[in-house]
């Protein structure tokens, strides 16, 4: 799926689109069908009006009886009450029902996005999904609480209409209805062409929310690199896209417009004249031409109406297949998909990676897999270091822990269970995770840290997870723990982000932890903190880490080489300083192709200024 999708497929049918909106409707169709029900009362009680001008012109008027036009006039005051209220009426019975379906319809969506997979949100811009959130469903509502019902409401209004002119005059009911042909030709055409551009603007209007989401994200780095003119450029690019296909609507929206006003109001001038004729010569009454005329008149609006009717129609069709083109994605697999449940038999515990092979969803498939046959035993208590130069496939790798993508082929197991056959509820509660680009979000210090352990944590458990994380700093906030970081948490630096991130993983003592480069923005003196509270961690959990720095390796016992998508070496730190010449090369921090000064194991292979380089330099002279 492209960021942007492609506009309206030439065999789309809207009705086809807005009959899938039922499931919704279905619910409350009592009331809409109630409130459809008293609007087209309300309509044909208009046009009995009609009927009582034409009693009074032929009656009370032409016999100059003042009490019967008294009496005419009281009846026009109250067909004109009852229809204006039962237009209320409509009003009350569609605003609680269709607000109601608004908010199944969002929490649906929202429900449906928190259950894709992380490879469907990698290729959707989120722009896109806002805008199916928020102003797709917005016409969605204002179709069924207006276009819907107005479309069944005129269509019985201009029937009975017609109807009664018929049967006040055939002639004049016969010129009325010559531009019904035309009419319903361009409304089909109309229908065709505006389908198409009613889809492009959506489509555009999500990628004018995506830039504006970007912007306001990435308010720092435009500021700081002085970009703002070029992104007000792009803004303005975008945005000069949009209008130009929402005057090409506008333009579309007056042809079919014009013709529908212009056709029928010849037609009654036509009728006009051609019944002041007959009037003239006997052959009609003055009360027959006014009743006539009044209900062509009181038709006027229904046929006028078409035009934007079908636009908003059209617009809804185009909405309802956006909402539904991120709810036929298909969710996450189901859990237990297939793999074997409880302990193999001579299965080892811990964390096991079984020739495992991955390849992105959208990759070539010429193209090679990120791993290839991943073969890895992390033992139980064991923390092991996961080295490799970028884009080797150590973050993917660590996604697949989780369940943030599914495996190819092979298996990963924890204490010999697949991951497959756990609940997915079940493995994250087994499994924490840091990443390296920590996410926080619009909430306290303190909530954002226990969305990592059980419901029922409170102020203990994030206690010991803001120490082992070295976050102290959370109780010097203006709120302490109870201040808001604001969205994505840029209201603190990345360290800090970094250690709450980490305090989350840690927070609810999980069995397995898979930490991402978890101390690659902290400084050396808050680094070595880390490590000390974080050892302590690691003595009784199962982890996998991934490490740049030799500082981050030595937290672990042993480490493993990941190199273009596999393991090609696994040890402890010095035995693959002494051994393997690649990884030496990664420790040693020097350029790609820059041959080494010495021999790898030798101490040239820790960079002098690495965060813990006196660590690694003390460890080094102990070797020797």
């Amino acid at each position: 799926m492209p960021r942007t999708p492609a506009t309206a497929s030439q065999d789309r049918s809207a009705v086809r689109s807005l009959l899938r909106l039922w499931p919704y409707v279905r619910p409350v169709r009592i009331r809409l069908f109630a409130a459809a029900f008293v609007a087209v009362l309300a309509s044909c009680t208009g046009l009995v009006i009609p009927l009582v001008l034409k009693w009074m012109v032929d009656g009370p008027v032409a016999d100059r009886d003042t009490a019967g036009v008294w009496l005419g006039a009281l009846c026009l005051l109250l067909l004109g009450f009852a229809e204006a209220l039962l237009f209320g009426l409509r009003r009350w019975l569609v605003a609680r029902p269709l607000s109601h379906v608004e908010a199944e319809m969002r929490a649906d969506l929202y429900g449906r996005l928190q259950r894709l997979p992380v490879a469907f949100h990698d290729r959707w811009a989120s722009g896109q999904l806002l805008s199916r959130a928020t102003s797709d469903l917005g016409l969605l509502r204002m179709f069924l609480a207006f276009p819907l019902t107005f479309l069944l409401v005129n269509a019985v209004t201009i029937l009975f209409g017609v109807v009664i002119m018929l049967l006040q005059d055939w002639t004049l009911g016969l010129v009325i209805l010559g531009p019904a042909v035309p009419v319903v030709v361009m409304c089909v055409y109309f229908e065709n062409r505006y389908a198409v551009v009613a889809r492009r603007a959506q489509d555009q209007a999500g990628d004018l929310t995506t830039v504006v989401e970007e912007s306001v994200l990435g308010i720092r780095i435009i500021k700081g690199f002085g970009r703002h003119r070029s992104q007000a450029r792009a803004f303005r690019e975008l945005s000069s896209t949009l209008r130009g296909t929402e005057l090409r609507k506008a333009r579309l929206l007056a042809t079919i417009w014009a013709v529908i006003v212009t056709l029928p109001e010849v037609a009654v001038g036509a009728a006009l004249v051609l019944g002041a004729v007959q009037v003239a010569d006997g052959e009609l009454s003055a009360g027959t031409l006014v009743a006539f005329l009044s209900t062509a008149l009181a038709l006027r609006w229904p046929v006028d109406s078409i035009g934007f009717l079908l636009a908003m129609s059209q617009e809804a069709a185009t909405a309802t297949e956006r909402y539904f083109e991120v709810m036929d994605e298909a969710p996450e697999e189901p859990d237990g998909r297939g793999g074997r449940g409880g302990l193999a038999p001579g299965a080892d515990g811990g964390l096991r990676f079984d020739g495992v092979t991955f390849r992105y969803p959208d990759a070539s498939p010429d193209s090679p897999p990120t791993l290839d046959g991943v073969d890895l035993h992390i033992r139980p208590g064991e923390s092991m270091a996961l080295v490799g130069a970028t884009g080797s496939g150590k973050t993917t790798l660590t996604a697949l822990v989780p369940r943030l993508h599914e495996v190819t082929a092979g298996r990963i197991t924890l204490d010999g269970e697949d991951i497959t056959a756990m609940s997915r509820e079940e493995l994250r509660s087994r499994v924490a995770v840091a990443f390296e680009e920590p996410t926080l979000f619009s909430a306290s210090v303190g909530e954002n840290v226990l969305m990592g352990a059980a419901d029922g944590a409170g102020a203990v458990e994030l206690e010991r997870a803001l120490g082992v994380a070295q976050a102290d700093f959370a109780h010097a906030l203006p709120q302490g723990v109870q201040t808001q970081v604001g969205e994505q948490g840029l209201s603190l630096s990345g360290g800090q982000r970094q250690r709450l991130a980490l305090a989350r993983a840690v927070v609810g003592q999980p069995r397995f932890l898979v930490l991402d480069d978890p101390l690659s923005a902290l400084d050396v003196h808050t680094e070595a903190a880390v490590e000390a509270a974080l050892r302590q961690v690691l003595a009784d959990t199962t982890a996998l880490i991934v490490a740049h720095r030799p500082s981050t390796v030595l937290l672990a016992d042993r480490v493993a080489l990941l190199s273009d998508g596999r393991v090609t070496a696994v040890g402890t730190h010095h035995e693959l300083l002494r051994s393997n010449t690649e990884y030496a090369h990664l420790m040693s921090g020097e350029p790609s192709g820059t041959p080494s000064a010495e021999p790898s194991g030798t101490p040239s292979a820790e960079p002098s200024g690495t965060p813990c380089g006196t660590h690694f330099g003390e460890q080094e002279a102990d070797r020797r």
